[in-house]
């Protein structure tokens, strides 16, 4: 009897899943048969929980995924590094102290803490920080600072951004760049009425601007033009004609968070008269470098736990983060701070868990890059090794509930759409999908994917 309800119970199961790959099947043919996908590619892949295959079609291909990239990079994080890992910043001083007076320079130091003053944190803000260094300072009695405020960038190497990354994302909030001393997540905020600039959030230190917007439209459709270190930017494109706030990539966010010091030094009133620098601009100046003091640290702040990053970065998509997370895992896995040695233990990683490494063409950490080629197939096996692991609930916390009602990580670029995640259908079957199109030419690419994927419902 009880071998007979275990056959009774596969049968059923096979059934049901045949039953699933035939709705699956008949979904992606509609798909493929619509006018927008007449030149389209398209990767899916489903198993359930267990692994057991379900459904595919062309899940070996890869495609850009956009960024459905990012579950390997954060699955990657915190099994390498733990989900309690955290970022350092420190500030240490050369010289003496002596009457309230420093006699040498002030250094900030970190690590490459990608949350330092973000927003998204209680008690991580700008102005926590603010007022814990200021504190810091008076508690080792400082009151006059007669040398220079140096931000010491040089942990990570000097790239900072991709090398494959598209020329009109880099200037934008989702192009920052990564730096070891980061701040505000490396974005800006602009005040606009029209085309007409009100006032930035930050300093951005010897930035001149040239203004090609016009007014037109009910969104934003405005593009910034900059890079790392420039001293140009470029802004087009329309907005709409009120008041509205566009975002950009701060060129040089070492010296944007030294001019806002040497602010709160004064404020405070804490007198420096000297000049705010950092390592990538002597090293640009062709001047000695000077790196921080180990040895006279006068204050250290930690950043939120890996985990909390994680969640963010895969909630809110922050390619920020994802960048970081590369560097960080060159660094201390390959002892380099720059992208290539995180991308290259990134594919050793997943290569050691069994994926094909023809299907993990990576070029960076967030998805960002269109040179990054990934297929379903190597998503679904990411989720289901990351779903055994013992970080699993913190990594799938991340996961946004999408549109359809199903909680799935998202990418989008142009002509591009992909999800990746998992999902229990109402009769209590666990599913692990991913689904990838590319030059699916329609402005509804989400409704597209959404056509297949409730299907799983």
């Amino acid at each position: 009897m009880t071998r007979l309800i275990a056959i009774l119970l596969l049968s059923s199961q096979t059934f049901l899943a045949q039953n699933i790959a035939q709705k699956l099947d008949v979904a992606t043919k509609n798909l493929l048969n619509s006018a927008s996908a007449y030149a389209a590619n398209l990767s899916v892949y489903v198993a359930d929980e267990d692994g057991n295959f379900i459904y595919e079609h062309n899940g070996d291909r890869g495609l850009s995924s956009a960024s459905t990239q990012k579950i390997f990079t954060a699955a990657t994080a915190l099994e390498t590094l733990g989900k309690n890992y955290q970022y350092t910043t420190t500030a240490s001083y050369s010289g003496d102290i002596s009457g309230g007076n420093l006699s040498g320079n002030l250094y900030v130091h970190s690590n490459g803490d990608p949350t330092l003053g973000s927003w998204r944190y209680e008690n991580y803000k700008p102005e926590n920080f603010r007022q814990k260094f200021l504190a810091a300072l008076k508690q080792k009695g400082i009151s006059k600072i007669s040398g220079d405020l140096i931000i010491d960038d040089s942990y990570f190497d000097f790239q900072t951004v991709p090398g494959g990354w598209p020329w009109n994302d880099l200037g934008n909030y989702y192009g920052a760049g990564v730096w070891s001393v980061n701040w505000r997540e490396n974005q800006f905020d602009i005040s606009m009425n029209g085309k007409e600039m009100k006032g930035l959030n930050v300093d951005l230190p010897n930035v001149n601007w040239v203004n090609d917007l016009k007014t037109g439209g009910t969104s934003d459709q405005s593009l910034i033009f900059t890079a790392p270190y420039s001293d140009v930017a470029l802004i087009n494109g329309t907005l709409p004609a009120k008041a509205i706030t566009v975002s950009g990539a701060t060129p040089n966010p070492p010296l944007t968070l030294g001019t806002e010091i040497k602010k709160w030094l004064q404020d405070s009133g804490i007198s420096f008269s000297g000049k705010v620098n950092s390592t990538s601009m002597q090293r640009i100046n062709g001047e000695k470098i000077l790196t921080a003091p180990k040895n006279t640290v006068i204050f250290e702040h930690k950043s939120p736990t890996l985990d909390k990053i994680v969640y963010w970065f895969m909630r809110k998509s922050v390619n920020l983060y994802g960048e970081t997370l590369i560097k960080t895992l060159g660094k201390e896995k390959k002892n380099q701070g720059s992208f290539e040695a995180g991308i290259t233990y990134l594919k050793e990683f997943w290569k050691g868990k069994g994926i094909n490494p023809a299907m993990i063409n990576f070029a960076d950490g967030s998805g960002l890059s269109p040179q990054n080629y990934v297929s379903a197939r190597a998503e679904v096996q990411a989720l289901l090794w990351s779903r055994k692991q013992t970080w699993f609930n913190e990594f799938f916390e991340g996961f946004p509930t999408q549109a359809n009602g199903m909680k799935m990580k998202s990418g989008t670029m142009k002509d591009t759409k992909s999800f990746a995640g998992y999902h229990t259908s109402k009769d209590g079957k666990k599913y692990v999908f991913a689904i990838i199109i590319n030059n699916y030419q329609s402005s509804n690419l989400s409704d597209a994917l959404y056509k297949v994927l409730n299907v799983l419902k």
